[in-house]
């Protein structure tokens, strides 16, 4: 199984938000063999990352993935060396065809391609968050939006 997140870069994250992703998941996937595909911009970004690794503790099987939309070698000199700590593997999609300036935007619908769950925080209709949510609920998947408790 494959859960991905998707929210705004401007993000609060509270307990009460934690408690509903951590209910999600163990409602959802339980002691599952899971892979969290998970991207490294902005705080809602880290806000999964924070609640992933809390139930990677307590569900062995579960992996913490960065995908990464970048394989420069100034990026992996810059920024992949610290993450190769964080996670349990990095996977770097095919988008080396792409622009540049795109990257972010395809590496988010590779996460949705790939996904069974996406978990999103989304409470406007503008950005590059809603284009992924929008994505997800377009191909189908099963998404829970941590905006509508709050």
């Amino acid at each position: 199984m494959i859960v991905t997140f998707c929210g705004h870069a401007h993000f609060s994250g509270t307990a009460e938000h934690e408690h509903r992703i951590l209910a999600f998941l163990e409602n959802n996937v339980g002691d599952r063999k899971t892979d969290f595909y998970l991207g490294e911009y902005g705080e809602f970004d880290r806000f999964a990352y924070h609640c992933c690794k809390s139930y990677q503790c307590t569900h062995p099987d579960v992996s913490l993935v960065l995908v990464t939309p970048y394989m420069t070698v100034d990026y992996q000199r810059t920024h992949l060396e610290r993450q190769k700590e964080r996670y349990d593997a990095i996977v770097y999609p095919d988008l080396e065809e792409k622009p540049l300036r795109y990257a972010i935007a395809y590496r988010n619908r590779y996460m949705v391609d790939c996904a069974d769950l996406v978990i999103s925080y989304i409470d406007h209709d503008w950005g590059g968050a809603y284009k992924t949510y929008r994505y997800a609920k377009k191909k189908g998947k099963v998404v829970f939006n941590l905006a509508e408790f709050s």
